[in-house]
């Protein structure tokens, strides 16, 4: 009788590692804590991820990141981070990647990187009172930019244009930065496209785009260096989502058109 309880209970335990191998088998060998998926962004990131008007985060990226952790059968944990932090947490492995309209472009070797999955450019938003129309009319101007940004980065690229400035100021984030737009606080916001198109729609006529822009740019998902293998994983599950039609659908929902770029 205790042979055949132990034949049993040796059957089970066969059974369920079996079983755990099988449901583990799409992120075998990723370097992810306890099956979860730890997302960093920029909670101020409009539309990339943001607070939604119900209190929940929200945006195109992280339903970009909610759709690879589903198809990878990952727990998706969305972890807010300071911007200029970013490097930091990814060292310190509180999250697994940078996902929130990151610019890869000048950021080559300082990560592992997906694939662009969407371009992007650096623009000036202005009030819509504003007399500024051209980047001469910013001589004398007070601008604002988020710190460590990329269009800080542009703008340090620039230094002509800098050095005519009247002041270059950084701020937190883009909502502290429009709101001193707003305020007049600051004549003039450097900020990524993608997002100054989405406040001019929520903003109801407040903000207006220059026409002329600092920079074209890529975005993509970044990693720790050298962390190629859940790299990999999460470029396949974006590629197989192009294919499938997925990305299109939920650049439709965000932008109104598909402006994603994998598979093109």
């Amino acid at each position: 009788m205790k042979k055949r309880t132990i034949a049993v209970l040796a059957a089970v335990m066969v059974m369920l590692l079996l079983a755990g191998c099988g449901a583990s088998q799409k992120t075998a060998g990723l370097t992810v804590k306890e099956g979860k998926f730890i997302v960093g962004f920029d909670q101020g990131f409009p539309p990339m991820g943001f607070v939604g008007d119900d209190g929940e985060f929200t945006g195109f990226d992280l339903e970009l990141a909610a759709e690879v952790a589903k198809r990878l059968d990952l727990e998706l944990v969305l972890q807010p981070i300071a911007w200029d932090s970013k490097d930091e947490e990814l060292t310190t492995k509180n999250i697994d990647c940078i996902w929130n309209g990151f610019t890869m472009n000048g950021r080559e070797n300082g990560y592992t990187w997906t694939e662009p999955y969407m371009s992007n450019k650096q623009v000036f938003l202005v009030r819509a009172d504003s007399d500024i129309t051209t980047l001469d009319d910013l001589a004398g101007k007070v601008v604002c930019v988020q710190v460590d940004s990329s269009a800080e980065a542009a703008l340090e690229d620039n230094p002509d244009l800098l050095e005519s400035f009247g002041d270059c100021v950084t701020a937190a984030d883009y909502n502290n930065a429009l709101m001193d737009l707003e305020q007049k606080g600051v004549d003039a916001v450097a900020i990524d496209v993608v997002v100054a198109d989405y406040r001019m729609q929520k903003s109801e006529g407040k903000f207006r785009k220059l026409e002329e822009t600092l920079q074209e740019e890529q975005f993509g998902v970044g990693f720790l260096k050298g962390n190629e293998e859940l790299r990999d994983i999460v470029q396949k599950t974006l590629e197989e989502m192009a294919e499938d039609g997925t990305l299109k659908s939920i650049s439709e929902k965000w932008f109104g058109e598909d402006i994603t770029t994998i598979g093109k």
